[in-house]
């Protein structure tokens, strides 16, 4: 699905009940950090001769202890709204972080690092059409 029917999809949704599903994998350090091993090729062809050639086949990309904590709570199961809910108490924040959480969350799914439960099954819906 293109990133402009994704986004349409997004748009229609209430965010907060979302459900945000990991599409890449991750390192996790000793102290909790992330770091997200994003593929460098996505192409068949690219992966198959290109990839060969680099030092590794991932990008890496580090979180802050925030973006770690909030990738950790990534489930597949719990929603946008209960994910806020779960890093304001870890972190003990006096404002408001649905903001930044959302936010936060909207560039990995347009970077299509997660996607969401709901956009998958109505992109499985329109295939069946």
């Amino acid at each position: 699905m293109n990133l402009l029917k994704r986004r349409a999809l997004l748009k229609k949704a209430n965010y907060l009940e979302l459900t945000p599903i990991r599409i890449i994998t991750e390192e996790v350090d000793d102290h909790g950090k992330v770091t997200l091993l994003m593929p460098k090729f996505i192409n068949r062809f690219a992966k198959k001769y290109l990839t060969p050639l680099c030092k590794t086949p991932h990008t890496k990309l580090r979180l802050d202890v925030l973006g770690s904590s909030v990738w950790l709570t990534i489930d597949g199961q719990k929603t946008v709204a209960e994910i806020t809910q779960e890093i304001t108490q870890k972190f003990n924040a006096e404002t408001e972080i649905t903001p930044r959480l959302t936010q936060f969350l909207t560039l990995l799914y347009e970077q299509k690092i997660i996607t969401f439960r709901e956009v998958e099954s109505s992109s499985h819906r329109q295939k069946d059409q």
